[in-house]
């Protein structure tokens, strides 16, 4: 580990820290931000991505020694005070970490068919990224193998989006599609039986939904419009969650979460 004392908000060894919440420059250098201790320790030890350099204080680095102990020789780890790190990226920083990780290639759907996924969360338009990083973290936690998203999604690997879920974005391979027909057809090509999650009251209710395709894609849509029209006219599968009187539909992550934990007990009890 390489730990350089920083004293300075204006040294230019820790420009790409700078004001953090500029989403745009992280993506035009080709960065993205890990913000937080465990974050940053899934990052280093739990990540397909290289780590640029971590800035710290000197309380967090002696929190996360372990994990930068594994950091190559040469990947600086800027040491400054609570203050200095509050004065560069923008705002407190009240557990002092954070890491400029390298994106590498955008990663496609034809690299992610490859892993032989069995489990797909596909993710349509949906631009929160809270909403798109508790998608991850409950893919992660409920035994998907990968997410895909349309270009019109917000970018999983945003400050918010790794930091909501809890570093699932760092962890789960996802891929982009240019739009929802393309994944779709892509995604029958490989053999995956799509099923959407509506809130429509002609599909059928998701407990009693009993069976279990050998590769499923779960689609879920925009938060305000849902699915579009096009995938809906041509996706094999509908399913909804019924709601109680006065409720029109759940957040989704949260049907994400509910409709993954259905499937997977589904192919844990036929297996």
């Amino acid at each position: 580990m390489r730990a350089l004392a920083v004293t300075s908000a204006d040294d230019p060894r820790i420009a790409e820290y700078r004001n953090v919440r500029e989403a745009d420059l992280r993506l035009r250098d080709g960065l993205f931000l890990a913000e937080g201790r465990l974050n940053v320790k899934r990052l280093i030890t739990g990540s397909p991505y290289r780590t640029r350099s971590v800035l710290v204080t000197g309380t967090a680095l002696q929190a996360i020694r372990a994990a930068l102990a594994r950091l190559a020789d040469d990947t600086p780890v800027y040491v400054g005070s609570q203050a200095l790190l509050a004065d560069v990226v923008g705002y407190a920083m009240h557990r002092g970490c954070l890491a400029a990780g390298e994106r590498g290639a955008e990663p496609d759907l034809r690299s992610l068919l490859g892993r032989a996924p069995r489990t797909l969360v596909v993710l349509e338009d949906v631009s929160n990224p809270e909403n798109v990083g508790s998608v991850f973290r409950n893919a992660l936690a409920l035994g998907a193998d990968g997410v895909v998203l349309t270009r019109r999604c917000v970018d999983p690997l945003y400050r918010r989006s790794i930091r909501v879920s809890m570093g699932a974005s760092l962890r789960l391979p996802y891929a982009r599609v240019d739009d929802g027909a393309a994944g779709l057809d892509a995604l029958r090509a490989a053999g995956f039986t799509n099923v959407a999650l509506v809130a429509a009251h002609g599909a059928a209710p998701l407990a009693r939904e009993c069976y279990v395709p050998q590769r499923i894609a779960l689609w879920l849509g925009s938060e305000g419009d849902g699915l579009s029209e096009g995938v809906l006219a041509q996706i094999e599968r509908r399913v909804t969650i019924p709601m109680a009187t006065g409720a029109d539909s759940l957040n989704v992550a949260t049907a994400s979460a509910i409709a993954l934990h259905h499937y997977r007990a589904l192919a844990e009890r036929g297996s």
